[in-house]
């Protein structure tokens, strides 16, 4: 991934071939940032592509997003206000270029300003109580007064309360599509007013339809573009708490609200507050937790975790360590550190060969840095 002190303005051409590289067949964020940190810059990496995944094992060629595509998803955004973003410009989110692989790639609707300001997420059940749809709508209000960007995903229950409390001072939808696809469609209103006042956001294509695999994707983003995460009701299984763990590997506040325990809704915030999360009565408390972050740059809350691969890597290393790589995996999730360890290869070497398995289709990346072996016939 660039560092910070190399970002800088990118030409419009080297915008589109970012934009294609994000764009392109098994290209996911671990992999994007790994061939930009190899290449440099978009056109090389395009470049590359194609043998790396017949190094992998590709049984056909890669499939590379045209400049066509590309040029037309440009022309899209600009005729409907929407504005791009790659990771590596200045105006990229700082809190998220912090993560750990971040979206390459933001379609950003409304103020995008508002992504760069100190922000704290709202989130909770679908089916929320009328107490808790109460708590976070005021919450929200509460905590715009005091200058923060309200997130949350435009669900319904408490992440549509979230935003309606928060909507005049400053708030950001992350949708799991495309950020021209309203779901739930009944929130096409509210969408409407995030839109006048606030900023929606997304990593997906224009024109995706949301997927039950796209929202871990875009709970991310809502963690990773906020200081602290506030659950106010989740059950024990909940895509709430999945916000929530990634909020904690992304060095951030975890917040929750208390509540009965005989309400199946509480159970997963309760268990929150059990295990170390910040107990919320009021704004008073989300304050509290984040008055240390907001005193140092906001860059500097958490790091990227991604190891530097070198451009060029010995050939005939790599050609007998896809052997010992391809050998160390299996179906089972296995640490990168760990195949880097028992496979006596140097990390970049490692990195290089799971990125052509990767394009390859071969390789399937996991939540905590694991990878496994997809089999051929899988």
């Amino acid at each position: 991934m660039l560092a910070q002190e190399e970002i800088r303005p990118l030409s419009w051409r080297e915008r589109r071939d970012r934009l294609r590289l994000a764009r392109s067949e098994n290209i996911g964020p671990n992999t994007y940032h790994h061939l930009m940190g190899m290449f440099g810059s978009g056109a090389a990496a395009l470049a590359a592509v194609p043998d790396m995944a017949r190094r992998g094992g590709s049984a056909r060629p890669i499939r590379v997003a045209a400049v066509s595509e590309a040029d037309a998803e440009l022309a899209a955004c600009e005729r409907s206000g929407i504005t791009v973003v790659t990771y590596g410009e200045a105006v990229y989110p700082e809190l998220l270029a912090a993560i750990a692989a971040p979206p390459p790639v933001l379609a950003i609707r409304g103020h995008p300003h508002l992504l760069r300001k100190a922000a704290v997420a709202i989130v909770g059940a679908r089916n929320a109580s009328a107490a808790g749809a109460r708590f976070a709508r005021d919450l929200a209000r509460e905590l715009g007064s005091r200058q923060l960007v309200v997130v949350s995903g435009m669900a319904r229950g408490i992440d549509a309360q979230a935003h309606s409390g928060s909507v005049q001072s400053g708030t950001v939808a992350v949708l799991a599509g495309g950020v021209d696809q309203i779901y739930p469609p009944e929130h096409d209103l509210l969408y409407d007013e995030i839109v006048s006042a606030g900023a929606v956001v997304s990593e997906q294509p224009l024109g995706t339809v949301a997927h039950a695999r796209h929202f871990p994707r875009r709970n991310r983003i809502i963690s990773g573009l906020s200081l602290a995460v506030v659950v106010v009701e989740a059950a024990r299984r909940s895509g709430s708490l999945i916000t929530a763990r990634m909020a904690l590997e992304q060095g951030r506040e975890v917040c929750a609200v208390p509540g009965f325990p005989l309400d199946p809704r509480h159970r997963g915030t309760n268990d929150l507050i059990r295990n170390g999360a910040v107990l919320v009565e009021s704004a008073d408390d989300v304050a509290d937790a984040i008055a240390g972050m907001l005193e140092r740059p906001l860059a500097d809350v958490s790091r990227p975790r991604l190891v530097a691969v070198p451009p060029h890597v010995n050939s005939d290393v790599l050609d007998r360590g896809r052997t010992r790589v391809t050998e160390l995996l299996g179906p089972t999730p296995t640490p990168i550190d760990e195949v880097i360890r028992q496979s006596e290869l140097t990390p970049g070497e490692v990195l290089t060969i799971l990125v052509e398995l990767d394009l390859a289709g071969r390789l399937n990346r996991l939540p905590g840095n694991l990878v496994s072996l997809i089999e051929p016939d899988a």
